[in-house]
């Protein structure tokens, strides 16, 4: 799928650029690179010099030169060699002297970037180096300008936002009809993640490649930071599937949960609490409504129905280029939600020894309020 060239996004990163006073902006981050550029590579071996006036410049690997023909959107691309004759250094060597001979005036870098997205391999994304920094004195940080601007979408982005959430929900209606009991958690992600590779790679015509991640817990191997194990699918208690979508380096971020049976008293019982205060983060969030008090909502409902100092990941994040990516929700920091965001909202409770409910799905948030993106249901669904 080749994408028209985004026009509103790249204006507002320039916007802010200007407001920043920097001149181009330098970037190596696989999601950086895709949004500026729409080329997602294969290794992390790429970078963008993107001035506030003039062409951006990407610099890629030789080898994908069919791909950054076929998708990117600067016709400037410059190619370095995975493996030189007369020049015995690593790739990122040749990578950062390519975009030291382009960059101009004040540069911004990716200076304090928490997390990056992995490249188009997903796997093994490649890192920063000392010597990128070091070869850049008096850089500024290029995410007081693409933080702001990635938090807000634009009308394609949205549109890619909603492919990944497709594909999420279509996986868990197959794994929903595939569920059985005595089955494995890892039996059960391991069929959510092959239909999404397997049909959400080319889903509508629209995607190039889909990969799915998950972690997926049974009844009492419901845990917050925990990897999927071998525990049975048992009758009456949830199978939690903590679900992430990578459909062309946009994703989607949900937690849905299944049942086979009738749910037990106790979840029940969980499941209203947790719903109200759900509900109650839902309507909360309309343009200009706090950040701060989002958190302080979640996490006092989530107090009143007995799980005080619970969760303890993140109630609300923004999604786009990254499954995780700002804004966040959190009551030592500011700010407010505006039109065009797109956040996961994900109150959760867990119980001492294992088991426990977490509801989470993505909104796009309009001038009327949250849009649910996804079209599978919120809370158990009885299998």
């Amino acid at each position: 799928m080749t994408w028209a060239r985004d026009d509103a996004k790249l204006d507002r990163v320039r916007a802010l650029m200007g407001e920043h006073d920097l001149d181009t902006l330098v970037v190596r981050a696989p999601d950086n690179v895709l949004y500026l550029t729409n080329f997602w590579g294969m290794k992390g071996y790429d970078a963008c010099v993107f001035p506030r006036e003039g062409e951006p410049i990407l610099i890629c690997l030789e080898a994908s030169e069919e791909d950054a023909a076929r998708t990117a959107w600067t016709t400037d691309v410059r190619y370095v060699k995975g493996y030189a004759e007369d020049d015995p250094r690593p790739v990122p060597a040749r990578t950062l002297d390519a975009a030291l001979a382009a960059a101009e005036g004040r540069i911004g870098l990716e200076l304090t970037m928490g997390t990056q997205a992995s490249d188009r391999m997903v796997g093994e994304p490649t890192t920063f180096t000392k010597g990128w920094f070091d070869a850049w004195p008096g850089a500024a940080d290029a995410m007081a300008v693409l933080n702001p601007a990635r938090a807000v979408k634009t009308a394609q982005e949205i549109e890619r936002v909603r492919l990944a959430n497709a594909i999420c929900a279509a996986a868990m209606e197959h794994v929903r009809g595939e569920l059985r009991l005595g089955m494995s958690e890892s039996e059960a992600a391991a069929i959510w993640q092959a239909f999404v590779h397997g049909q959400g790679t080319g889903w509508e015509g629209k995607v190039d490649l889909a990969f799915g991640f998950s972690l997926v817990w049974a009844g009492e191997g419901i845990k917050t930071f925990t990897a999927t194990s071998n525990l049975p699918v048992v009758e009456g208690e949830p199978v939690l599937f903590e679900i992430w979508v990578c459909a062309d380096g946009y994703w989607a971020d949900h937690t849905k949960l299944l049942c086979v049976g009738e749910l037990r008293d106790d979840y029940r019982e969980l499941e209203a609490g947790l719903t109200e205060v759900y509900e109650r983060a839902i309507a909360h969030c309309k343009p200009g409504a706090s950040f701060a008090e989002l958190d302080r909502i979640v996490r006092d409902g989530i107090a009143s129905i007995g799980y005080a100092g619970q969760p303890t990941h993140p109630i609300c994040h923004g999604v786009g280029a990254r499954a995780h990516e700002p804004p966040y929700a959190h009551q030592a920091g500011g700010g407010e939600l505006a039109e065009g965001m797109v956040l996961a909202i994900e109150p959760g409770c867990y119980w001492p020894g294992g088991g426990g409910l977490r509801l989470e799905d993505n909104f796009l948030i309009t001038g009327a309020g949250a849009e649910k993106l996804s079209p599978f249901p919120d809370g158990v669904v009885r299998v």
